[in-house]
């Protein structure tokens, strides 16, 4: 291998997505803090959107939102591992599970945010991230159903229903990931930052969304 080479193999491991080394703090096991003007409902939403650190990221920030668990989706395997999921075989992809008030903010303007944060015309996976696990897709319920299809059909038209790729399935059963994984932008803003930069998320998502990427 060249020196060249070499040096973006381990550039590459230090910012691609998997834990690796152990985070700069001890995860948080606890939902977030009541808000104000918090209902006490709760319902959730599972996203898959690439790498679930950025999906984690975007949802976490956003009024009405509760909490946000990594983990995975859409797979036969019953709780799968990291590994056992980026390996390949178990059909599962990286997801999020949104816990959220739906007094606060609603289900449909939950998916209309998640088309913003991520990439929906690559069918392959996210910036960087490439490979059946990193691929998206919203997972509803037969009461979601409608809303989540209505929000594709209004973003796929914004960008060419041609090119919009990512779909709407039915809901399956959501498998949290390990403690290493949760929370990881929060604890670790220096790798995930490096991370995003090496990636191009940011250009991407305004390439493909402008200035309403997320």
């Amino acid at each position: 291998m060249s020196r060249r080479l070499l040096l973006g193999f381990v550039l590459f491991s230090v910012v691609a997505c998997s834990p690796g080394d152990p985070a700069e703090g001890a995860p948080s096991t606890e939902a977030s803090a009541i808000q104000p003007g918090d209902s006490g409902r709760r319902e959730t939403a599972v996203f898959a959107g690439g790498c679930f650190w950025s999906v984690e990221a975007n949802f976490e920030a956003v009024p009405g939102v509760v909490s946000a668990v990594s983990g995975f989706a859409g797979g036969a395997t019953a709780s799968p591992s990291y590994d056992q999921v980026v390996r390949g075989g178990t059909g599962h992809l990286e997801a999020v599970q949104v816990t959220f008030d739906p007094a606060r903010i609603s289900y449909r303007q939950l998916v209309d945010r998640f088309w913003l944060t991520i990439d929906p015309t690559d069918p392959d996976g996210q910036f960087c991230d490439q490979g059946p696990s990193y691929a998206t897709a919203v997972f509803a319920d037969p009461r979601q159903k409608a809303a989540a299809e209505a929000s594709r059909r209004a973003a796929a038209a914004r960008i060419g229903t041609a090119r919009f790729v990512t779909p709407v399935r039915d809901a399956v059963r959501f498998w949290p990931a390990a403690a290493a994984h949760q929370d990881f932008a929060r604890r670790n803003p220096s790798r995930y930052g490096g991370y995003t930069r090496f990636c191009g998320r940011a250009a991407r998502l305004r390439a493909v969304w402008g200035d309403a990427a997320a």
